[in-house]
C-alpha cells in the first residue's frame, strides 16, 4: 500500500489512483482513472489504517475521497464512472511534467525542493511507448514508502508540509488549464455501491467529527440518488443513469455491491431506512437470481434476457466476486436483524463454490473474507442511548475505532426505538441501563451483561483494546 502511494500509479497533485502499473515499481501507470478502484483502495488504507494506527494510510484513504468527492461526483449525488487516460490525443500527457515546467511555474527554490521531491528528471522518467526513449516527461512519484521528509527537514525553521502542500496546489492550478481528459459521466449502480460502502467505512474510522459529517454526507447522497432515480415500479434496480435517464436491467453485481453499501451506511448513521433498502434489494437478488438447486446467483436474473448458458461467476477480478460480496452481505444481515434465512442463502454460495476456492485461495479472496466473517467469531454490539448525547457519539465512535472485522454495529435510539426493532426484532428488548448509554455485546446472539462504559465494552469485544 505505501508502494502504491508513493509510486506514479498515483496522482500527486489532483489525488486519486491510475487504473494499473505496467511495471513491478508502481511507476508507470495506463492513466485512466476509475470509481471502483477509487473505492476499493479507499477501503484498504480504511482497514489499514484501523489495523495499524499509521497515519499515512488514514492520509491516503482522505486524499482518495478528496478527489471522489471533488471530481467524480454528479451534482446529483451520485459518482461518476470514470476518467480517460488520454487527453490531446496521447496517453498520460494530462499528468506528465518537463523539468522546464516545473521550474517554470514555481521559480527556482521551490522548483529545485519539488524536483527533489518528485523525483524529477531532466532527461526524463518516463519512456515513450512509440519511441521506446525517454520523452523528457516525468512521472511525479516519492521515494517508496517515504514522504522524503528528509530532504525537507534541511531548514528546521520552516514548515515541510505546508510548503509541499503550496508547491501542489500550484502545480495543480497550472495542470488544471491543460486539456483535460474524458470523464465518462455515468452513474452506475454497482460503482455507486461500492464507493458508498468506502464512504461510510471512511466516515466511521478517520476520526474527526468534519470528515465523519463529509464522507457520511456523500455517502447519503449517493444512496438516496440510486434509491430514487435508478429503482424500477417493479422494486429492482437500474444499471445505468445518465443525463436524467435510468436504463438497462441492473443484474447481480448491482444488487450485490449497492447491498454492501447500504448494510455499511446504516452502520455510519444508523439510519434504518438503509437497512430496509438493502433487505428490499436482498429479497430481489434471492427472487430473480438466485440458482435453488446448486446455490450462489447467477449473473444475469431469470426475467431477463434468456442465454444460451446463464453465467454464474465467484472469482474476483478488477472488482471482488458479485457472488462473494452477495455472500459478506447477507452474512450482516443475518446479523444485523437475526434472521437466520439470509445466513443459509450465504452458505449456499459457499457450498457452490468451495472447489473453486480449493484450487486458486487467492482469486476468491472477497469469498475467503465472507467465509472468515461467517465462521466467527462474530459480534453484534447493539448501543441503546440517545441520538446526539455525547456519550452515545462516544460509545459509538470506540465501537468503530477499532479493527474488528467480525462485528457489526446497531444503534437503538431510545426516543423512537421501534424504527429499528422492526428489522431487528432482537433487539426489543436492550434499553437504557442507568438512564445512561448502554451497550450490549453479543456473540451469536448470545449477550454478556450490558454496560455503561466504554473500556468495559471495548474489553467484552476484543480484550480491551483502547479505542485511537
Amino acid at each position: 500500500l505505501k508502494g502504491m502511494r508513493a509510486g506514479g500509479i498515483y496522482d500527486h497533485l489532483g489525488y486519486g489512483f491510475h487504473r494499473y502499473s505496467t511495471d513491478g515499481q508502481w511507476l508507470v501507470p495506463h492513466f485512466e482513472k476509475m470509481l471502483y478502484d477509487q473505492a476499493m483502495l479507499a477501503m484498504a488504507y480504511t482497514e489499514a489504517f484501523q489495523a495499524t494506527g499509521d497515519e499515512q494510510y488514514a492520509r491516503s484513504a482522505r486524499e482518495i475521497f478528496s478527489y471522489v468527492l471533488s471530481d467524480m461526483t454528479s451534482p446529483e449525488g451520485g459518482f461518476y464512472s470514470a476518467e480517460d487516460a488520454d487527453s490531446e490525443g496521447e496517453e498520460g500527457t494530462f499528468y506528465l511534467w518537463k523539468e522546464s515546467e516545473i521550474r517554470d511555474v514555481l521559480g527556482q527554490k521551490d522548483a529545485e525542493r519539488a524536483i527533489r521531491y518528485f523525483k524529477i528528471e531532466a532527461e526524463g522518467n518516463f519512456i515513450d511507448p512509440l519511441q521506446g526513449a525517454a520523452s523528457g516527461e516525468n512521472i511525479l512519484h516519492l521515494d517508496r514508502g517515504e514522504l522524503s521528509r528528509a530532504e525537507m527537514d534541511k531548514e528546521p525553521d520552516k514548515q515541510p508540509d505546508k510548503q509541499m502542500e503550496k508547491i501542489r496546489l500550484s502545480l495543480l492550478a497550472y495542470r488544471e488549464n491543460r486539456e483535460h481528459p474524458f470523464k465518462d459521466d455515468k452513474v452506475l449502480a454497482d460503482w455507486n455501491g461500492l464507493m458508498i460502502a468506502a464512504l461510510a467505512k471512511g466516515s466511521r474510522a478517520l476520526g474527526n467529527e468534519t470528515g465523519y459529517r463529509q464522507y457520511a454526507e456523500a455517502a447519503q447522497r449517493a444512496a438516496d440518488f440510486v434509491l430514487k432515480e435508478m429503482r424500477l415500479k417493479s422494486g429492482g434496480l437500474a444499471h445505468r443513469w445518465r443525463g436524467g435517464h435510468a436504463g438497462i436491467r441492473a443484474g447481480a453485481e448491482d444488487y450485490a455491491f449497492l447491498m454492501w453499501g447500504l448494510v455499511e451506511l446504516y452502520e455510519a448513521v444508523f439510519d434504518p431506512r438503509y437497512l430496509v433498502a438493502a433487505l428490499e434489494l436482498s429479497d430481489v437478488l434471492v427472487d430473480e437470481f438466485l440458482d435453488e438447486a446448486s446455490g450462489g446467483f447467477y449473473l444475469t436474473a431469470d426475467k431477463g434476457e434468456k442465454l444460451i448458458v446463464r453465467p454464474k461467476e465467484v472469482h474476483d477480478g478488477a472488482v471482488p466476486s458479485y457472488n462473494s460480496v452477495a455472500m459478506y452481505s447477507l452474512l450482516r444481515l443475518a446479523r444485523l436483524t437475526g434472521n437466520a434465512s439470509f445466513e443459509e442463502k450465504a452458505q449456499g454460495v459457499a457450498a457452490a463454490f468451495s472447489a473453486n476456492v480449493k484450487q486458486a485461495p487467492s482469486a476468491h479472496t472477497m469469498l475467503m473474507s465472507a467465509l472468515d466473517f461467517g465462521v466467527g467469531p462474530s459480534h453484534e454490539v447493539v448501543i441503546a442511548g440517545r441520538r446526539g448525547d455525547a456519550a452515545t457519539g462516544a460509545m459509538l465512535q470506540a465501537a468503530h475505532s477499532v479493527f474488528t472485522p467480525g462485528k457489526v454495529v446497531l444503534f437503538v435510539d431510545t426516543e423512537s426505538p421501534s424504527s429499528i426493532m422492526q428489522v431487528a426484532k432482537f433487539t426489543e428488548w436492550m434499553k437504557m441501563k442507568d438512564n445512561k448509554a448502554t451497550a450490549y455485546v453479543c456473540t451469536d446472539y448470545v449477550c454478556k451483561s450490558p454496560t455503561n462504559e466504554v473500556s468495559k465494552m471495548l474489553e467484552l469485544l476484543n480484550g480491551g483494546a483502547a479505542p485511537r
